[in-house]
């Protein structure tokens, strides 16, 4: 969960620190007072693209920071892990650090490590999810609505089947079109390939054989000069007047004799022995070497035809030499892939037809398993939107079969939410009859419902104003529905309503002052008065009467 956030020098915030605990916290504050700034900030440290123009005036960078406990974030830690970004100290830190500079760069931090924005994303993914005002317009999309039911009936294992099988059905689509293509291939193109591959192997070139031929040749051509230097160096060491070998061994005998009157000597006889010993072994292993070294001219002469024949051969293929074994490789898969390809395209279709048969079953898997929770989760939207102030609401999940007979990854359903808002109305394509306060209110029963069928999942979840449109009773049951969702995850939620303010276990309130012709915003805990306060102002404006007051120490109480 989000523990601290820090910010400084973003847009009218000068410096500003927002301790969070666990549960349902509000931020409330008047238009304009920095709300959405606050969302800015966090959106920038999850990896959101930057915009210098958010740089307070008068600074040359904003810098964010966000501290995360990972305790409830187990795919949060498994990422940071994956990536090597695990904090060395403790496990269950995350902390991210983001620089906007004036002039456009901006730089991020996770654990004191620099991370690109994409990365910074993903994890961000994995660390909080945000709800804005703009949320329930993309509920009316056909893809929402279905990745919202296969969250809600946890269908991962069977959206992997059926990713995985139809991933194998396109693999074999492309391996048919490549051998259809191949089978048509023009036969002067094919004879041309053949003569290639012959002429290759006619070579007889053998693994390994060039790296021998060269060694052999560098060995051959320069047998004149091993044998004379490889000569002089075994006289100057062992076999010659004044030898290394021989004056070694004067040397030894002089420091045997000193040892006796100075027993330091002692060690430099042994060192010179050594040495010595060191001498000896080198000269005879240059003299092994020069029993077998011998002029030959005319293994000389073949190897050099060989390394020209294939030099000739591998400017005409307009490669390196050391391509030649692999090029060879490839124009003969390539010439079995051709010489071949009327007999494999029949065992591909062979094939794809049980790979299609395995897409189409486990796709009717996921089928059954999305109709079972269409109606479980039509139910309990429902039952949510009636206490949202929808007596009459009714919420269905439509399934069907997608027409065609296309391979998707995502299954052969077409899905989509239904509703109707008035007794006796059939339900209809929420797309088509929602009004913008029904669709808030249905987008919010459909979070409420899906995180608490989940479970798991992001520790942190935001609601910036998806309360938009609502009042009265309902914003109270709204509150009390997003406590209820604090008490499995951390919730925050930006707010003009002051019930479902009075619902946060925490609260927040945000102000803006003006100090020497400078804006700033700032932010403190409200407790007991001060709360009260706050929960008036939102309730009657700028007059705060005794009678809202009374009204707001109402809310909290029954919200105690």
């Amino acid at each position: 969960m989000l523990r601290q956030l820090q910010i400084r020098n973003l847009a009218i915030i000068d410096e500003a620190q927002l301790d969070f605990a666990a549960g349902f916290t509000v931020l409330t504050g008047e238009t304009g007072a920095g709300k959405s700034i606050l969302l800015d900030a966090l959106g920038l440290v999850l990896g959101t693209r930057a915009d210098p123009a958010l740089v307070r005036q008068g600074s040359d960078k904003a810098e964010i920071s966000a501290e995360f406990d990972l305790s409830d974030s187990t795919a949060a830690r498994d990422w940071l892990a994956e990536h090597e970004l695990l904090d060395a100290d403790d496990g269950q830190l995350c902390l991210i650090r983001r620089v906007v500079h004036a002039e456009g760069r901006t730089r991020a931090f996770v654990n004191g490590q620099a991370v690109n924005a994409g990365p910074l994303r993903e994890l961000g993914e994995q660390l909080v999810e945000l709800f804005g005002q703009n949320e329930s317009q993309t509920l009316l999309k056909p893809e929402v609505q279905r990745g919202l039911l296969d969250d809600y009936g946890d269908h991962g294992t069977e959206l992997a089947a059926v990713r995985a099988a139809a991933g194998a059905v396109q693999q074999g689509e492309q391996a048919i079109a490549a051998a259809r293509a191949a089978a048509s291939r023009d036969p002067a193109q094919l004879d041309y390939l053949r003569h290639q591959v012959q002429e290759l192997e006619a070579l007889n070139l053998r693994e390994g054989e060039l790296e021998e031929l060269e060694a052999e040749h560098r060995r051959l051509a320069n047998a004149g000069r091993l044998i004379e230097d490889g000569n002089r160096a075994q006289e100057l060491l062992y076999g010659g007047e004044a030898a290394i070998y021989d004056q070694l061994s004067s040397a030894s005998d002089l420091l045997a004799g000193l040892a006796g009157l100075e027993p330091g000597f002692a060690e430099a006889e042994n060192l010179a022995a050594a040495a010595q010993a060191q001498v000896r072994e080198a000269a005879d292993q240059i003299q092994r070497l020069l029993d077998r070294l011998e002029l030959d001219p005319e293994a000389l002469e073949r190897c050099e035809r060989r390394l020209s024949a294939l030099h000739d051969l591998a400017r005409k293929h307009r490669i390196r030499l050391s391509e030649l074994p692999a090029h060879q490789a490839g124009l003969r898969a390539e010439l079995d892939a051709l010489e071949h390809a009327a007999g494999g395209l029949d065992a591909l279709l062979a094939t794809q037809a049980g790979l299609i048969a395995r897409y189409r079953a486990a796709a009717t898997q996921l089928s059954a398993a999305r109709r079972k929770a269409a109606g479980a989760f039509g139910a309990a939207v429902t039952a949510v939107v009636r206490q949202l102030g929808m007596a009459n609401a009714r919420f269905e999940v439509a399934v069907d079969a997608a027409a065609g007979e296309r391979v998707r990854s995502h299954g052969d359903d077409e899905v989509r939410f239904d509703f109707s808002a008035n007794a006796g109305q059939a339900p209809r394509p929420l797309s088509k009859v929602a009004s913008g306060g029904e669709l808030s209110r249905v987008s919010l029963a459909i979070q409420v419902c899906s995180q608490t069928a989940r479970g798991g999942g992001v520790a942190t979840m935001i609601f910036d104003e998806v309360d938009a449109g609502i009042g009265g009773g309902v914003a109270e049951v709204v509150g009390q529905k997003l406590r209820e969702l604090g008490g499995q995850r951390q919730v925050l939620c930006v707010t003009h309503l002051a019930q479902v303010a009075a619902q946060g276990r925490q609260h927040l309130g945000i102000r803006k002052e003006v100090s020497d012709g400078q804006t700033y915003t700032r932010v403190r805990p409200l407790e007991k008065d001060a709360r009260t306060l706050e929960l008036a102002r939102m309730l009657g404006g700028q007059d705060i009467t005794a009678a809202t007051q009374a009204l707001a120490r109402d809310l909290l109480k029954r919200a105690g």
